[in-house]
């Protein structure tokens, strides 16, 4: 919620004094003065932060309905900046509104990491999109009757994890000094946990596959975008800076990728929690 600060204060008008009127009516008069200046000004500012207002319906009417449908604070993390982004208040990375024309955020985190077990390094800031008419679609009947203690208590991201709905994670390189063959390292890791967790040891050729779109040519200065997508038939697509490196066919793997942010042990558990609010808020509209 946007809050108004005043760099100003009203003064107090001057108290009566019968010995001298017209230094009592000059005061008077300079105050009111003030105050009509003021109201003036205020009044141009209010015009102009409507008119701005006008170019972020979009977003703010979002913000709206999820506000609505909950009254927690789902958005403490994000600043809004203009109608089609919002901004990681800890990496100052903006993330789209509306990703893919249908892909809605959901909610934004933080990767981070040990550096030789001394130091926090933030990785990447993330952002978890879903395509919202899908959610409804496929989730809605299950969860229409549920009170919202009830959602907070389900299994809500479990579900949009096993269904065959579009989403995206959005990765947004933090840390300069980050090597695609670290990405690559990391991701052989974390990935290869998940796959095993959820479809047992043999999957070595599919961790394999994954892995090896990124490849050593990429590099990933600050700010560099990587995209891993699940489109229809469960269909993992990786882009590196908005160019395709690879797609692969896999139920198994999009459970695993997602399970990395929304699932039991994601990298950030506020960010987990923020967008299953959001899931929630959006079976409520």
């Amino acid at each position: 919620m946007v809050s108004l600060r005043f760099p100003f204060s009203f003064s107090q008008p001057p108290k009566n004094n019968p010995k001298k009127p017209l230094e009592s009516f000059s005061r008077a008069a300079m105050a009111a003065g003030s105050i009509a200046a003021v109201t003036l000004g205020f009044g141009i500012g209010m015009g102009a932060a409507i008119s701005l207002n006008k170019k972020k319906k979009t977003f703010d009417d979002f913000i709206s309905h999820l506000s609505s449908s909950n009254p927690s604070p789902l958005w403490g993390s994000l600043s809004l900046t203009s109608a089609e982004t919002v901004t990681d208040s800890k990496t100052g990375f903006p993330f789209p509104a509306i990703l893919n024309d249908n892909r809605r955020l959901l909610g934004i985190g933080l990767r981070r990491k040990v550096l030789f077990g001394l130091k926090n390094i933030d990785v990447y800031a993330f952002g978890v999109y879903a395509d919202d008419g899908e959610i409804k679609k496929l989730l809605t009947d299950k969860y229409s009757e549920f009170s919202a203690s009830e959602l907070k208590e389900s299994k809500l991201n479990e579900d949009i994890m096993e269904k065959d709905i579009c989403m995206t994670v959005r990765l947004q390189i933090a840390y300069g000094r980050l090597s695609i063959r670290s990405v690559r390292n990391a991701f052989e890791d974390s990935v290869g946990n998940r796959l095993k967790k959820f479809g047992g040891a043999d999957n070595a050729e599919l961790l394999q596959s994954f892995t090896s779109q990124f490849k050593d040519e990429y590099k990933l200065p600050r700010g560099s975008v990587i995209e891993l997508s699940r489109e229809p038939g469960h269909v993992l697509r990786t882009t590196i800076d908005g160019k395709e490196v690879g797609s692969i066919q896999s139920k198994l793997l999009c459970r695993s990728i997602f399970d990395l942010y929304i699932g039991e042990d994601p990298f950030d558990t506020q960010a987990k929690e923020d967008i299953k609010q959001n899931l929630a808020a959006l079976l409520k509209e």
